[in-house]
């Protein structure tokens, strides 16, 4: 089964060069060159994935983060030039799962991508047990 990846960059040579390094790696890739369009793609395609860039005109990529958390349990791993800790935390409590900042080797991402899509698989939802629960002293 491949991973279906949603990028969302409003630099159509990063969403090119995304497209030709994912797809050589088994990935299904899908991209988008703007916010707007993006959060339009995600509703449409139930990506497994979406790699995200910050700066973006009009919807930036905080907004389609904290948009997408109202809808989707997606992962989402922020791809961004922004190096300053306060920008990785911000997008982190937008609700980001992962931040990597540009250029980042293409194994360091496939590996970030691989967690990811390993991690989704394993959050199944919480089911209430038949059981009496342990108590722990």
């Amino acid at each position: 089964m491949s991973i279906k990846v949603l990028a969302i960059d409003d630099d159509p040579a990063m969403t090119e060069l995304l497209i030709l390094l994912l797809r050589t790696r088994g990935f299904e890739v899908f991209t988008a060159n703007s916010g707007e369009e993006g959060i339009k793609k995600i509703v449409e395609l139930h990506p497994d994935i979406l790699i995200l860039d910050l700066m973006m005109a009009g919807v930036d990529g905080w907004e389609v983060c904290s948009k997408v958390r109202k809808f989707s349990t997606t992962p989402i791993l922020i791809l961004s030039a922004l190096d300053a800790p306060g920008m990785v935390a911000s997008a982190l409590d937008a609700g980001a799962d992962d931040y990597l900042i540009k250029p980042v080797p293409s194994s360091v991402l496939i590996a970030h991508l691989h967690n990811l899509a390993r991690r989704a698989r394993l959050i199944k939802p919480k089911q209430e047990s038949k059981t009496k629960p342990l108590e722990i002293y």
